[in-house]
């Protein structure tokens, strides 16, 4: 289906934008549709799952499994705000989004990803304790440090995401309404704009380059620490165990981080705005998608816990006769 521009004159603001989304092939839509319809409803699984499965079982009540609740949590917020909105052109003919909806993506978009940073960085923290000052764990990790660490990332993410929304949609808009992606990012939105974007750019670029570099610093630093106490461990197996708990979280950061990087750190230019929407596939549909898996199914304790509530669930089934068998 062709997509018609609609020039905006100075004097009128756009009252919605048209996504293209990630193709303009019709014969491919449907397939699209399927597939991150799948994505989405796995992701919805496994990380409400992991935050469900964390809450029922009492030895998973620790700071290490406190933070990847809140990282599954943000996670399953994150998936939630782009997918559907990406779902709906794949499935009908509507490609709409309103200004005020186009506002509030982006910015619960970039908060959600600056809070990512930040727990990712306070999950560093917590393995860092743990397996350098093990004896004082309980007091350097207790319940109000815990609950600090975890509230600061959403306070700081959403007061700098929507400093950052604020600046992008302050530009004027008046060449086109078509948004050359498949949700409301900062890159295609500036390069929309006739406005001068050199404030915006260099804020984006610098609030980028510090939350990429000073969350990635904290991660680092945490992992050159736990490295080197790891490395005095005489015994072979105790080297594997302290490694395989901090295995997972290095994948994830991985994943993440390297993605972002090959977004953020460019000027928007058409070749990088057609590019930002394979490398945002990545961090919005597959890195939700994986961090259930890469924290949980490599995880012994996770493991367990999953087979204790499923026997729990199936003795109970046994053992409490059903209603209809009373008599």
């Amino acid at each position: 289906m062709s997509v018609k521009k609609v020039p905006i004159t100075n004097a009128s603001a756009p009252t919605e934008f048209i996504l293209l989304g990630l193709t303009g092939r019709p014969e491919l839509q449907p397939l699209l549709f399927m597939l991150f319809l799948v994505v989405y409803l796995v992701t919805l699984l496994g990380n409400l799952g992991l935050m469900v499965l964390i809450r029922l079982d009492p030895r998973l009540h620790t700071p290490m499994y406190f933070f990847l609740t809140n990282l599954a949590f943000v996670d399953l917020c994150y998936s939630s705000n782009a997918t559907p909105p990406m779902l709906t052109p794949l499935f009908s003919e509507k490609k709409t989004i309103s200004f005020a909806g186009c506002f509030a993506q982006c910015y619960i978009f970039i908060a959600l990803l600056l809070t990512e940073f930040y727990m990712l960085a306070a999950m560093a923290y917590d393995r860092y304790v743990a397996i350098c000052n093990p004896l004082r764990y309980s007091v350097k990790m207790s319940r109000r440090v815990c609950l600090c660490l975890a509230t600061f990332p959403y306070a700081y993410g959403f007061s700098d995401g929507l400093f950052q929304a604020i600046l992008t949609f302050r530009l004027t808009f008046c060449s086109s309404n078509i948004i050359n992606h498949f949700y409301c990012a900062d890159p295609p939105l500036i390069k929309l704009s006739c406005s001068d974007t050199y404030v915006k750019e260099h804020a984006m670029l610098i609030s980028a380059g510090f939350n990429l570099s000073t969350s990635l610093a904290i991660i680092l630093v945490s992992y050159a620490f736990i490295i080197a106490t790891v490395l005095r461990i005489k015994s072979a197996e105790g080297r594997r165990k302290a490694f395989s708990t901090c295995g997972s979280h290095m994948m994830g950061v991985t994943l993440f981080y390297g993605t972002l990087f090959c977004m953020y750190v460019r000027p928007p230019t058409e070749q990088t705005v057609e590019e930002s929407k394979i490398t945002a596939v990545f961090y919005t549909f597959v890195s939700p998608l994986l961090n259930p898996l890469i924290y949980s199914l490599r995880n012994k304790d996770v493991k367990h816990a999953l087979k204790s509530v499923l026997s729990r669930n199936v003795v109970t089934k046994m053992v409490v006769p059903p209603i209809f068998n009373k008599p």
